[in-house]
């Protein structure tokens, strides 16, 4: 860093931003001593430069802070004042005379609106502290997690329109707070964002009575099935009679050129309802005769009418908008359109039970209903401001409950309800976990609890580091969970190796779908057996790690092919063994 430093300098920079949103976790008295001997370390190749530290995410300790406002060679110092709600109150008891401070009042992670009259008092305050030409108006973190342009929204109606801002408008927030708070205020801004602000506290579109009743109605319970969990295997094992080790996969199958051509030309009217339904029909019946001829033991239909597993969903419930444009990077260079949840949401009608019970037609075998869960679908959205996420998860949650309730009736045994976000979703800071597990893993409860012993609950989570949060996995009381394994290099498992007593399904998933390599029969049965080794034979499953929708056919088929294969292997063997 001295080397960068020494050349940026010598290119002529004047300012030098770090990004440190490190100390908003929690560290310990080592740790932040690292921070302060580092800039001290620093401090003369920093000197002549003005230097930013950006700290952002949520607030920072005591502690944190003071070491921060203590680092050598540091001129500013950048604060989320939008997750970090008591950041203010320290600033205000304590603030470096002669300090810049970079207030972040405008949410770099949502698509609302900024309540620019709310900001405008709140720097106003600051001001007072750290003085008038020290206080820089500033976004709460960059601007990779909001969409690009409001402009680029063509299909959104002005009223919903009027209530966001992408990335191009924090930028226009950002300089019309700068220009009030420097005398020079924008009325007519300032009152259209006031009349914008107040449209969507009262529009009859973002409130629905019923859904808000239904809600609070759930605080009494904590929703669990009647039964326990081994009482429900035996009964589900008497209806789907599954041989040990059953296989399954995840969901999704190939998309293929030719579906996704189906998909855009129903959407542009090109080609009629019948038609799409038709060609929907057929991509299913060939999954489904290929999983049969694979010799596959819980069935999937693969999904080929779904574009995105939030948005597929979205789409179909109220409260929910969508965006043409809205592109945000998830990694690398793939992109996610998050809906935006906008209001209370409800389920008008069922969403996915004609594929599932189309597809269920097709085959004897138990066909899997496949949904996202309530907490997926919010963590993937950009979600509402103006009520607690939990609120806005349990409206998900009775809406997710409706279609298990109608898949069930319409003779589906099988309900997957994918949690794929649900550790992705946990706080940054260790005082928040237990709030956020606890009213997680109840709305996925929420969903399932009203289902007969005789259904099958299973779901899906993908790749995280689950050995924090297995008490609260086994706390969704799910009858099965397919949870990603090899790609993690089965660190899963060691907790079961430390003792942590699980009594449920379990996949640990038995290759990592995200290559496109071709795992051997051997191989798979090498990962069995490790598992085997940790696991009860009559709970393990035997699973590809996550959907199949990313991979083409030719390596779909061989790895399906060897992944049954080793599955038979040791079902021979432990018949024998027996």
């Amino acid at each position: 860093y001295r080397e960068v430093i020494s050349e940026l300098k010598a290119a002529g920079a004047s300012w030098i931003q770090f990004d440190e949103p490190t100390l908003v976790l929690d560290l310990d008295s080592q740790q932040l001593q690292a921070f302060t001997a580092a800039y001290a370390d620093l401090e003369s190749t920093l000197s002549g430069l003005n230097v930013l530290i950006e700290t952002y995410f949520a607030d920072l300790t005591p502690e944190a802070y003071k070491t921060l406002i203590g680092l050598k060679g540091v001129t500013a110092y950048g604060l989320d004042l939008v997750r970090g709600t008591q950041t203010t109150d320290l600033v205000k008891k304590d603030f470096p005379k002669g300090k810049y401070l970079f207030a972040g009042v405008v949410d770099g992670r949502n698509i609302w609106a900024n309540d620019l009259a709310s900001s405008l008092s709140t720097l106003q305050a600051l001001e007072a502290v750290v003085g008038k030409d020290k206080l820089v108006v500033s976004t709460s973190c960059s601007l990779l997690h909001t969409a690009v342009d409001l402009v680029n929204e063509t299909k959104l109606d002005d009223e919903i329109k009027s209530w966001l801002a992408f990335a191009a408008q924090k930028v226009v927030e950002v300089n019309a707070l700068a220009k009030a708070l420097a005398g020079q205020k924008d009325e007519a801004f300032f009152s259209s964002n006031a009349a914008a602000q107040a449209s969507r506290k009262s529009s009859p579109r973002v409130t629905n009575a019923a859904v808000q009743k239904a809600a609070d109605a759930l605080k009494g319970s904590d929703h669990r099935r009647a039964t326990n969990v081994s009482a429900r295997l035996d009964a589900q094992q008497k209806k789907l009679n599954l041989p040990i080790l059953p296989t399954t996969t995840i969901g999704s199958f190939p998309q293929t050129v030719e579906l996704r051509r189906v998909r855009r030309e129903f959407q542009a009217n090109k080609i009629s309802e019948d038609d799409y339904v038709k060609a929907i029909k057929e991509e299913i019946k060939k999954v489904v005769n290929l999983q049969e001829e694979l010799d596959i033991d819980v069935l999937v239909h693969g999904e080929p009418e779904r574009n995105d597993m939030v948005e597929y969903f979205g789409e179909q419930l109220s409260g929910f908008a969508f965006t043409v444009n809205g592109w945000v990077q998830s990694y690398g260079s793939r992109c996610v359109k998050p809906p935006i949840i906008y209001g209370d949401v409800s389920r008008p009608k069922a969403m996915t039970v004609f594929w599932s019970s189309t597809a269920q037609s097709m085959t004897k075998r138990p066909m899997k209903g496949m949904l996202t869960g309530p907490v997926t679908i919010l963590n993937w959205s950009f979600v509402r401001n103006d009520q607690p996420r939990f609120e806005t998860c349990y409206q998900i949650a009775l809406a997710i409950k409706d279609e298990v309730e109608d898949l069930e009736k319409a003779g589906i045994n099988v309900i997957q309800i994918d949690e794929a976000a649900l550790r992705e979703g946990l706080p940054l800071r260790k005082s928040e976990h237990a709030f956020y597990l606890k009213w997680a893993v109840h709305s996925f409860r929420i969903t399932n609890c009203g289902v007969k012993d005789t259904t099958q609950i299973h779901t899906h989570m993908c790749y995280s580091n689950f050995n924090d949060i297995i008490h609260s996995i086994i706390d969704m009381d799910a009858d099965v969970i397919t949870i990603e394994n090899s790609r993690s290099d089965e660190k899963l498992l060691s907790v079961f190796r430390e003792g942590v007593k699980y009594g449920a399904g379990i996949g640990p998933g038995v290759y990592d779908i995200h290559s496109p390599r071709i795992p051997s029969t051997e191989e798979i049965a090498d990962r069995i057996n490790k598992m085997l080794a940790v696991l009860e034979t009559n709970i393990l499953w035997v699973n590809p790690d996550c959907g199949l929708k990313t991979r083409k056919y030719e390596e779909v088929k061989p790895a399906l092919n060897n992944m049954v294969a080793a599955a038979k292997q040791l079902r021979t063997k432990l018949a024998s063994a027996k």
